[in-house]
């Protein structure tokens, strides 16, 4: 079925790039004098992604100069394709003209059906269809070739991107790290240094002979330790590497002060990397959706997607949310250092959603 389903896809495409090379050279042919108008490159523009499209091909940073280049030299690929689909059109033809004929006893051309004439057809036949999927799948590799060879950036261009996006993407990693260690600091002394104090004082109390303090001595270590637990959860979640990602948002669930619905399907354990940078997605959003967005119902949906993990954090609050903002920020250069990619939309009125995807292979 998904071998047939490609042969379709290809059949398509192929006929399909036929009728846009005719297209194309006549585009080409009256826009060629006037190539540098705005309207006319927006034009090759167009049927350049529309052609990229057909070919599924992503070509990001494509050398936008050659676009025009590109559509008169598919042309004649193009017309190459269009007349491999002509001979399978006339091939299909006969053979159903023969079928027909011979099925219900007539002759074709003056020959009835015999055993040796009918193998010798279907020899035939037969090589004629290799011949013909060969022509396709030729049809389409030259196009994709072109196309890349046309359109891809200049290899030195975008060597040189790539070593600007790690530039960007290693600063940004290292502010990432000192926020959050600013964050456990702050964490640390506002909050855990100064409930140990008073603990300490209140048991200072309660050996100078105040023993009905001991009951709220009691309280106040229990809180200490939820504390200390969240900022050790907020540093690395020890059960990750025990129990797995969906036991670590299980717990995110559970710590919320929000419903959160986990849905996590993954057919493999992910990569550590992986795995702790969707963990600390999640966990974040969560957050922020918990403080800042007034939502009563948070989704988490965990995915694969061919070499991408999908991680979808969805809430019913208010929305307005700030992709500027600090944890929004620190989550994007999380991702970013992962190659990967982070968006949010938040619209007015919400819902919330942050979506990220990492690659895991």
């Amino acid at each position: 079925m998904r071998l047939a389903a490609r042969g379709l896809r290809l059949v398509g495409a192929v006929a399909a790039g036929a009728v846009t090379a005719l297209v194309g050279l006549l585009f080409v042919l009256l826009a060629a004098p006037f190539a540098d108008r705005p309207a006319v490159r927006t034009a090759v523009g167009w049927l350049t992604r529309l052609e990229l499209r057909r070919l599924r091909l992503d070509l990001p940073g494509r050398n936008e100069d050659g676009e025009l280049r590109y559509l008169a030299a598919r042309t004649l690929v193009g017309l190459l394709g269009g007349m491999v689909m002509l001979l399978l059109v006339v091939g299909l033809g006969a053979a159903i003209m023969l079928a027909w004929s011979w099925g219900r006893g007539e002759a074709m051309d003056g020959m009835l059906p015999t055993p040796p004439l009918l193998a010798y057809a279907l020899l035939a036949g037969s090589v004629l269809l290799f011949l013909e999927v060969c022509g396709l799948v030729g049809v389409e590799a030259l196009e994709r070739r072109l196309a890349v060879r046309l359109l891809a950036p200049d290899p030195t261009e975008a060597l040189r991107r790539r070593i600007d996006e790690l530039t960007v993407s290693r600063a940004g990693v290292v502010a990432a790290v000192d926020a959050e260690r600013r964050r456990i600091e702050r964490d640390l002394h506002d909050g855990v240094q100064q409930r140990l104090v008073a603990l300490s004082m209140l048991a200072g109390r309660a050996r100078r002979g105040r023993p009905e303090l001991l009951e709220q001595l009691h309280e106040q270590a229990q809180q200490t330790l939820g504390e200390l637990r969240e900022v050790a959860w907020r540093v690395y979640p020890s059960g990750l590497d025990a129990h797995g990602l969906a036991e670590a948002l299980a717990g995110v669930a559970e710590r919320a002060s929000v419903a959160v619905k986990v849905t996590c399907e993954l057919p493999e354990r992910l990569p550590a990397a992986v795995e702790t940078a969707a963990y600390f997605v999640a966990s974040e959003a969560v957050t922020n959706a918990a403080k800042h967005s007034g939502a009563t119902l948070v989704t988490i949906e965990v995915r694969q997607e061919g070499t991408m993990v999908i991680v979808r954090v969805e809430d019913d609050g208010t929305g307005g949310a700030d992709a500027t903002g600090g944890g929004l920020t620190g989550l994007a250069q999380r991702v970013a250092a992962l190659d990967g990619r982070l968006t949010l939309t938040s619209p007015s009125g919400g819902p919330t959603v942050v979506e990220a995807g990492l690659p895991c292979a």
